[in-house]
């Protein structure tokens, strides 16, 4: 049987986006967000806050002009800052989004911490080396205000329906699967996404979504990583500064937890012919529950016809029950970034963060903790080992 997502047992979300804007906010309590970073995720943050009603773009830096410009082209009332510690001068601000490069998060965290306490949305991966651990340690001990890591992947419509039915169908995840089968990684500034030290790897940078998800369907914590991953087929013909990019584009990795339940994911990024770009399934003593998530609109080749659309497929295991239920997503959140609206939903909730309704979903520790694991699966496709990864 196939149905439509948008039914009272549709995840909290709802689907119709006439329905899904959250309430109007006074103006006396309309929020003032600066964006930090102004990359394709900067740019992606900027158009799904111009969608909520309340919520203001009103400051913009970037250390590179081009994409500084072209941000305030999108956000045209927003004041662009000459520097960090510029737009950290400005009154009037509510929260900040942090989306630079990888690499330079722990850095602006550990600046901003020391200038000023506003309430930050830090973009995955939340820092990329070992010994950002201790930073981490102390801004969960010493920040006053909340700060929530920006796992999008969460928040998509399909992944919301699979969270809602995981538990009922599959009676306890005991089998976890993941695939991302994709394009290459995209071009960025400086193409600090082609190099493992700035980066943090394939397995941090890409796949720390992926861990966090284990963590949040399976409900325990990982004690042994083990995983193999390799540059098979993408950016080898490749060159910067007399580099030759290093970043993997094939990994798998297993994650077992401390309930003896096995995760699994399965990552190829040179699989542009694939229908989904996401399939997770989970099965349990009940049953079994599958999550399929296409390519994005803007990674969709027109001349392929209609794009598949995000479902969910319910099987028990006498089979007599079977439900395919299709999960659409509004055309303007689609329009609005590339993760299926979640971005949008996202920002609803860090949104009520913000006016004290509710307390961070996705933590600092759970930021950590997806890092940790995909710093483990990077040494362990290194060393050939089984690696703890360090909570």
């Amino acid at each position: 049987m196939v149905r439509s997502g948008c039914d009272p047992l549709c995840s909290p979300l709802a689907l119709n986006l006439s329905t899904i804007d959250a309430e109007p906010i006074d103006s006396m309590t309309s929020l003032r967000y600066a964006i930090v970073g102004c990359g394709m995720m900067g740019h992606e943050h900027i158009r799904n806050l111009q969608l909520i009603e309340g919520c203001e773009v009103a400051a913009l830096f970037d250390t590179d002009s081009a994409m500084a410009a072209s941000a305030q082209r999108s956000a045209p009332v927003a004041r662009l800052a000459a520097s960090l510690d510029d737009l950290l001068e400005m009154d009037g601000l509510d929260a900040i989004v942090l989306a630079t490069p990888n690499f330079r998060h722990a850095e602006h965290l550990r600046h901003i911490a020391s200038r000023r306490t506003i309430p930050l949305l830090v973009e995955k991966p939340l820092v990329t080396d070992p010994g950002d651990r201790e930073l981490i340690d102390a801004l969960e001990r010493d920040y006053a205000a909340p700060i929530q890591v920006a796992m999008e992947y969460r928040y998509m419509p399909p992944l919301q329906r699979f969270l809602a039915e995981v538990e009922s169908i599959t009676g306890g995840i005991r089998h976890l699967s993941i695939r991302e089968h994709r394009f290459p990684f995209l071009k960025k500034v400086d193409h600090w996404n082609r190099f493992n030290d700035r980066s943090g790897g394939t397995l941090v940078e890409k796949c720390c979504h992926f861990f966090d998800l284990m963590r949040l369907m399976i409900g325990a914590e990982p004690r042994r990583v083990m995983a193999s991953g390799w540059q098979a087929v993408n950016h080898l013909d490749e060159a910067y500064d007399g580099r030759t990019p290093d970043i993997w584009d094939a990994a798998f990795a297993i994650v077992e937890f401390d309930d003896d339940t096995r995760a699994m994911l399965d990552l190829c990024m040179f699989a542009e012919g694939a229908d989904y770009q996401e399939e997770i399934v989970a099965v349990g003593p009940a049953g079994r529950i599958d999550c399929l998530v296409p390519f994005a609109p803007s990674h969709w080749p027109n001349d392929l016809g209609v794009r598949p659309q995000p479902r969910v497929v319910i099987r028990s295991r006498d089979r007599r029950k079977r439900e395919d239920i299709l999960v659409p997503v509004d055309a303007r959140l689609d329009d609005a970034g590339s993760h299926h609206g979640s971005t949008y939903f996202q920002h609803l909730k860090f949104r009520d963060v913000l006016l004290g309704k509710q307390a961070p979903e996705v933590t600092l520790r759970d930021g950590w903790r997806a890092v940790a694991i995909g710093i483990a699966a990077q040494e362990s496709s290194a060393t050939g080992m089984a690696v703890e990864p360090l909570l």
